[in-house]
């Protein structure tokens, strides 16, 4: 598509206030505890709008939209559906206010409710499922996430995504998504990374993460103590695994658990004291790992191969998995006859 034909059908807004100009005429100030920030500068809004991709003709779902800086970058971009979530009312009359501009241009919905508890397939009603191993689906979540959520709702995400429920129900959404810079650069953190956590495996095993760009602190209003990371997010055709989430989660976070200790610290907490050397030994003999090395240094296949070993014992003596090692010591009781396990090892 040529510039010109491109041109001629992004919408011209009629004359609006700006983001700047709403905020002091609403008299809209971030709140702290919310983690609010706001980001004035459309040059910038529209890098992260464009780091979705293509919006023309799609449905969109834009997290936390407050004042609408990203929304107006989001509409110019033509997509055939936007629903904005946001949780504070403050915000409901800047955004009727764009619903009220583009209603010619974009279909736009609002809908003041909590992202955490958002039922996301809601959005996206009446769009055409896609086969998930072919095309992705014409279905972005945007949002400039408040800090304080942002870790929680990926791993949400991650889990509907491993699922195919919520938004993924559809196909494979993508996520554009801001985060503190270190979180961003912890969830594409590579082998040997001295990033690499808990959040960098679990993003890895069902999408395919991207940082795209840093926004510093400055930019924002007021101005957080750190820059900021734009991350996109495309599930994977074919995960790395078809064990399920909350399995292959608690491995994971076992694994990352004591940083600086051998691997094996880690994975001997998941079983109670009496059998805990014997699994942890046969673990590592099955997944073919050296028991020595350190979290960072294990590969998403690596973690998955320590998870299949877990899933094969939790397979044959379920009760362990109920096993919680933080649990008050007088609440460890074995909950299972250790003694006839350990005659099987």
């Amino acid at each position: 598509m040529s510039k010109l034909s491109l041109a001629t059908k992004i919408p011209r807004l009629p004359p609006l206030p700006t983001i700047r100009d709403l905020v002091k005429l609403y008299r809209l100030q971030a709140i702290k505890q919310l983690s609010q920030n706001f980001l004035m500068d459309e040059r910038l809004t529209d890098k992260i709008v464009k780091a979705a991709g293509r919006l023309e003709g799609h449905s969109v779902l834009e997290v936390g939209p407050g004042p609408g800086g990203i929304t107006r970058s989001i509409i110019r971009r033509m997509p055939r559906n936007l629903v904005l979530v946001e949780k504070d009312p403050r915000f409901m009359p800047t955004l009727e206010l764009l619903q009220e501009a583009c209603q010619t241009h974009v279909n736009v919905d609002i809908v003041q409710d909590d992202i955490l508890k958002y039922p996301t397939e809601m959005a996206f009603a009446g769009t055409p499922q896609t086969v998930w191993e072919e095309a992705r689906a014409p279905i972005h979540l945007i949002g400039n996430l408040p800090f304080s959520i942002s870790t929680r709702l990926l791993i949400n995400w991650l889990e509907d995504v491993s699922l195919k429920r919520g938004a993924w129900t559809y196909g494979r959404a993508s996520m554009t998504l801001t985060f503190q810079k270190e979180v961003g650069e912890r969830i594409v953190a590579p082998l040997l990374d001295a990033q690499r956590c808990r959040l960098s495996v679990m993003s890895q095993i069902w999408t395919a993460p991207h940082l795209k760009f840093i926004i510093p602190g400055r930019a924002f209003v007021p101005q957080p103590d750190v820059d900021v990371a734009v991350v996109t997010l495309i599930p994977l055709k074919v995960p790395k695994t078809q064990l399920p989430f909350d399995l292959v989660e608690k491995v994971v976070r076992y694994i990352f658990a004591m940083r600086q200790k051998y691997i094996q610290r880690g994975i001997s907490n998941l079983f109670p004291e009496d059998v805990r050397q014997a699994f942890t030994e046969q673990m590592f003999q099955e997944a073919d790992l050296d028991p020595t090395m350190r979290s960072f240094q294990l590969s998403v296949e690596e973690c998955l191969r320590l998870a299949e070993c877990y899933h094969k014992i939790i397979q044959i003596y379920p009760k362990i998995d109920e096993f919680n090692y933080r649990a008050p010591k007088n609440q460890r009781h074995p909950l299972f006859p250790t003694s006839d396990v350990l005659k099987e090892l």
